[in-house]
């Protein structure tokens, strides 16, 4: 099994209140999320949200869920999601960001894909 680091950005979303895929895990893939920061980058706050959206299913069932949901975050500053902790996401799971105003955020994304 070989594992790569990588990094995703994007300034997001194109539609406010319209989720940008961030991140889809390839096939025959499970990513290891590392961390995301969203930056502001309006001159105002934006709310910004972050959704895990998957299909899987094994012995349990998995739903989409919500990392962050309309989180303030103030003009200028940065948000640090799973400072210390991990996400583990199998194929085909996406990773949707959203923002209150269009293209106000930038999104960092660091993963690691198992293959």
């Amino acid at each position: 099994m070989a594992n790569t680091f990588k990094v995703k950005t994007k300034n997001a979303p194109s539609s406010a209140g319209t989720p940008l895929t961030m991140y889809t895990v390839p096939s025959s893939t499970t990513s290891v999320v590392l961390g995301l920061i969203l930056t502001n980058i309006h001159t105002t706050a934006v709310t910004v949200s972050v959704q895990l959206v998957t299909d899987t299913s094994d012995t349990e069932t998995n739903v989409s869920v919500y990392l962050a949901k309309s989180v303030s975050l103030p003009s200028g500053s940065s948000l640090e999601l799973l400072s210390g902790g991990k996400v583990v996401c199998q194929t085909t799971d996406v990773l949707k960001i959203d923002c209150s105003v269009a293209q106000k955020i930038d999104a960092t994304l660091s993963i690691m894909e198992i293959t």
